[in-house]
């Protein structure tokens, strides 16, 4: 635990830029002998298992129990085999995932996975509106009340709040039914193709990712949000928890998927750093 936590902390300073070598060298080492890990490292990632929710033309999550339990010479063993497709539960979408010349999983740099994050809320507006569409003023509006412009390299989260039906399938898609017919069926927000287009014209992110099977709201036809992303090697982040726990900014995000070779997307631990996570070493 020591070990992972100071790495975490190293990848802390280097990201934020909390530090200079001139500081460095006037400050004592940072000690995590008495560091907490409460409330400082929020995992935004929901596990994998059969209830893990899928696309619904993907295959689903399957867990093969291989061995378990004591051999016969005396130790515990226990291994699994797993099956699933790329997207489904927390993941990514590679940009090759709708764009022929762009990035598959492992040519992502990990400096786009890696780095600051806002979230912008949309909550009360989707309470009313299943099938809200993130909109241009959603993110202007953030800008104004936070009185600063959506930083250049950052990950920009989308909280809808729909993470608490997961993983009821009625309540989170719209529908329990699989297969092509079940497309008709789907509701939920996502991101406007307006605001996708506005983001890449007038922003430069680094990532993006939504608490919601997609960054394309349900009924989506031609999912021009993700082409208007995914053509400038943007990825996405789907599926993902516990935005309701993490500030409006001020806050650092690692997202480090399966890294398939060619891949078009793949199984996502995502998990969100808190700036204040070094208050006790000040």
């Amino acid at each position: 635990m020591k070990t992972i936590l100071t790495i975490l902390l190293i990848i802390f300073f280097v990201l934020a830029g909390c530090s200079n070598k001139s500081d460095q060298s006037q400050k004592p080492p940072i000690s995590t002998q008495n560091q907490s890990l409460q409330g400082q490292i929020i995992d935004l990632t929901h596990v994998f298992s059969d209830e893990t929710i899928y696309w619904v033309t993907a295959k689903e999550f399957e867990l093969d129990v291989v061995a378990k339990g004591e051999t016969d010479k005396g130790y515990y063993y226990s291994a699994n085999n797993f099956a699933t497709a790329e997207h489904g539960g927390t993941h990514i979408d590679a940009p090759i995932h709708f764009s022929k010349n762009g990035q598959s999983v492992d040519e992502i740099p990990l400096k786009k996975l890696m780095g600051n994050a806002i979230k912008i809320d949309v909550s009360a507006k989707v309470s009313n509106n299943r099938d809200y569409q993130i909109s241009v003023e959603d993110f202007t509006n953030w800008e104004k009340k936070e009185n600063i412009q959506i930083p250049d390299g950052s990950i920009v989260l989308l909280q809808t709040g729909f993470s608490k039906f997961y993983p009821d399938k009625v309540k989170y898609l719209g529908t329990d039914q699989r297969g092509i017919e079940a497309l008709k069926y789907l509701h939920f927000p996502g991101l406007s193709p307006e605001a996708a287009k506005w983001l890449i014209e007038n922003r430069k992110i680094h990532a993006i990712g939504i608490d919601t099977p997609s960054i394309d709201y349900g009924q989506s036809q031609y999912f021009t949000s993700h082409v208007t992303l995914m053509t400038q090697n943007i990825p996405a982040f789907e599926n993902l928890t516990n935005l309701d726990k993490l500030p409006k900014k001020g806050f650092l995000v690692i997202a480090l998927p399966m890294k398939i070779k060619g891949g078009t997307g793949g199984p996502l631990r995502i998990v969100a750093l808190l700036h204040d996570f070094t208050k006790n070493n000040k």
